[in-house]
């Protein structure tokens, strides 16, 4: 009878702990996905920030800027240098850049 109880208590606690350990896994996994699309949000919001400071310039000079320092200087334009990787690439003056934004990985 004993034996049948700690049996039943085992299987209970066992059952137990694998929902416990399915339950965080789960909660990790959902935190990790916000956290990329939290990412990607920034990623894109940034990228969208440069084309229309980008833009401004263009409107306010006549010319599209050189750089991306440019924008930051003369347009308040902020990046987070630790976060994204921005590569501004600029064919003529009155073209729109090549603009892209990536994580940087370190």
């Amino acid at each position: 009878m004993k034996r049948k109880r700690l049996t039943k208590t085992i299987g209970r606690l066992v059952l137990w702990t694998v929902v416990l350990v399915a339950a965080f896994a789960w909660f990790f996994t959902g935190i990790r996905q916000v956290s990329r699309e939290l990412a990607e949000q920034g990623k894109i919001k940034l990228e969208n920030a440069i084309r229309r400071s980008a833009v401004a310039c263009y409107a306010a000079e006549g010319a599209y800027p050189p750089d991306v320092d440019y924008l930051i200087e003369h347009y308040g334009l902020s990046v987070d240098e630790s976060r994204y990787i921005v590569h501004y690439d600029i064919f003529a003056e009155n073209l729109m850049p090549d603009i892209t934004v990536l994580d940087n990985v370190q």
